[in-house]
């Protein structure tokens, strides 16, 4: 950095004057110092690297089965609704149990897009609401999807999900 010349530094002066300087909280925590091991930890076994989780699958990309006229007619809520499943006052279980159900009920009776009614929960995070998208991505129901997206207000908005279903293959 330059050094200031005078009217920099009388400018400076006059800018600073009865500013006073702010007093540390507290002292930095210690820096670590690096140690030689002891010759005891230097024997010790050293346990071995684990291998890498094994994620299930990679998640439901929201749109990865239909092109992008389609993805926008979803999100847009532009498809017909052809059933829906309303899992207020369901327990987890219930709920797991019936969108299961329904999933594979709406697919064999050949409807393609269907609203799964979650809701918000009291504080806007309800329980439903964050693990519906999780089951949906579960081996068992996730061949049956093409899509999911948020519904649109006027169907339930951020506590209900559009879900647009495989066609089923004849033959």
């Amino acid at each position: 950095m330059a050094a200031k010349t005078s009217p920099d530094r009388a400018l400076w002066q006059r800018a600073m004057r009865g500013v006073k300087p702010l007093t540390p909280r507290s002292d930095p925590p210690p820096v670590p110092t690096l140690t030689k091991p002891s010759e005891k930890q230097e024997n010790s076994p050293v346990a071995p690297a684990l291998p890498p989780a094994k994620s299930p699958q990679p998640p439901l990309d929201r749109f990865a089965g239909i092109d992008r006229a389609n993805a926008e007619r979803l999100k847009r809520g532009k498809h017909p609704i052809e059933a829906r499943l309303d899992l207020h006052g369901m327990t987890q279980d219930e709920a797991h149990r019936a969108l299961a159900v329904f999933i594979r009920g709406a697919r064999a009776g050949g409807k393609r897009c269907v609203l799964v009614i979650t809701g918000r929960g009291r504080a806007g995070d309800g329980v439903l609401r964050s693990a519906v998208p999780r089951w949906l991505n579960e081996p068992e129901l996730r061949p049956h999807l093409l899509a999911i997206a948020k519904a649109q207000p006027r169907d339930g908005g951020t506590g209900a999900l559009y879900v647009m279903l495989r066609r089923t293959r004849i033959g």
